[in-house]
């Protein structure tokens, strides 16, 4: 089955496969670490899985995925398929299965996870090796981030990563503050999509192809919480105006009145971060906004939500010397280089959103800050494939079943692993979704 995957050519040694595959785990649990048997069993709620589900899930990923693909190895848990396959056992049901216990669950996990470094010591992992155990850690990685808002959405405590993450640069280093104004973008025909030399490729990003982009204005910063309490104010929910058809239902179903975590103090606004209740952070940006509140928004300030095209080319496109666009497209915001703590609030190093201000040393080309790490930013896009998709082997699931209601989402959050954060990834949810760590920026046409 691996003659599927003959289109891989990205290679890592065994050493950093390892590293990888090691840091991955210690997240997983570390954000779990802390939470009683009581607290691993949740409510059934649309937003989160059972811990316990999601903990097994993670391990049994490496197993069907990796190693069955490579290795052909049967089953290591009798009935682990019915259980922890995503695609075949449907969400509300997974509060109904015989779960291993918490023990059974981390034994489980601690199996696959010796078989997959055993494989990997003294190896020379080729192209397909690398892929698999990178798609195993990415989707690994995925599941952190959404420990991270379960958490917050039922209200537990931060999670507690001490000796995992490095800490965020000094204040004089990153910056805050807001940051105001827009940027101009030429426009023209842009390569939208992964080029086939990228070193790994989700199967959604496939292929890069000319999108005809008109001249725009992008905001340099994402909307803050400051500018969203503005039309909080101003009756924004109130005015079914602002609002398209599905908003609308959305507000008549929720009787939303402002964004989900805000509560109004005697002395102004207050959000909820995690359990605790903290002030509106004036110039961080507004995050756990659905795509329907920030469309309404932008209809509200006259500006409207970026396309994927117009989003991916305020982020990658450099100008050239004569002053047109280059052809060069970079795969950060700041250009070939991985994230680095001076550039992106990437990996949970803050624990929550700093000010969009910070990290002027992330800016695009253009003069746009933060388009990955602090919140993933809402498109306008609906997510369909783009021309020349093409099924991936063995994750066949992973994009396919969700095209064409959902939005795209580009950038990353606080949260979001800086292994996996880039300008060519598409993340993808419902517009009603408003747990996850999503916020906005606007532009406008010229």
């Amino acid at each position: 089955m691996t003659t599927l995957l003959q289109d891989k050519h990205h290679i890592l040694p065994a050493a950093e496969l390892t590293e990888a595959v090691q840091d991955a785990r210690n997240r997983t649990l570390a954000l779990v670490a802390d939470l009683s048997d009581s607290r691993l069993s949740v409510p059934l709620i649309e937003t989160v899985n059972p811990f316990l589900w999601e903990l097994g899930h993670t391990a049994f990923f490496y197993e069907a995925c990796l190693l069955r693909t490579l290795d052909g190895i049967r089953p290591l848990m009798t009935g682990a398929d019915d259980l922890y396959n995503s695609f075949t056992v449907e969400h509300d049901s997974r509060w109904g299965l015989a779960l291993p216990t918490r023990d059974g669950t981390l034994q489980y996990m601690a199996q696959v996870h010796q078989l997959v470094l055993a494989r990997l010591d003294g190896a020379q992992p080729d192209a397909v090796d690398t892929y698999l155990n990178l798609l195993a850690v990415l989707h690994e990685d995925m599941h952190g981030e959404a420990f991270t808002y379960m958490r917050q959405t039922l209200e537990y405590v931060a999670p507690d990563l001490q000796g995992l993450i490095q800490p965020l640069p000094a204040a004089d280093v990153v910056g805050d503050g807001p940051l105001w104004g827009d940027t101009e973008i030429p426009g023209g025909v842009y390569q939208l999509g992964a080029a086939t030399q990228d070193p790994f490729v989700f199967d959604n990003e496939k292929w890069a192809h000319p999108v005809q982009v008109e001249p725009f204005h992008m905001a340099r910063a994402p909307v803050t919480n400051a500018q969203f309490a503005e039309f909080v104010e101003a009756g924004g929910y109130q005015r079914r105006d602002l609002w398209d058809y599905e908003g609308c239902v959305w507000l008549s179903k929720t009787g939303a009145q402002h964004p989900t975590y805000w509560y109004r103090g005697g002395g102004g606004w207050q959000r909820r971060h995690f359990d605790q209740l903290v002030p509106l952070e004036e110039h961080a940006p507004a995050v756990h906004v659905n795509w329907f509140e920030a469309d309404a928004y932008c209809t509200w300030a006259g500006r409207r939500l970026p396309t994927e095209a117009e989003w991916d080319m305020a982020a990658s496109a450099e100008p050239g010397a004569d002053g047109h666009r280059a052809e060069d497209r970079r795969r950060y915001p700041w250009g070939h280089e991985p994230p680095t703590a001076d550039r992106a609030n990437l990996d949970s190093r803050a624990m929550g959103c700093v000010d969009v201000g910070a990290f002027a040393a992330g800016d695009s080309a253009y003069g746009c800050r933060q388009m990955l790490g602090n919140v993933w930013e809402w498109t306008s896009t609906p997510f369909y494939p783009l021309p020349g998709y093409i099924v991936d082997f063995p994750y066949k699931e992973y994009s396919a079943p969700w095209f064409g209601y959902r939005k795209v989402l580009k950038g990353g959050a606080w949260a979001t692993r800086s292994r996996l954060a880039n300008n060519r990834y598409r993340n993808f949810f419902p517009p009603h979704r408003n747990d996850v760590l999503a916020g906005f920026r606007t532009c406008s046409s010229r």
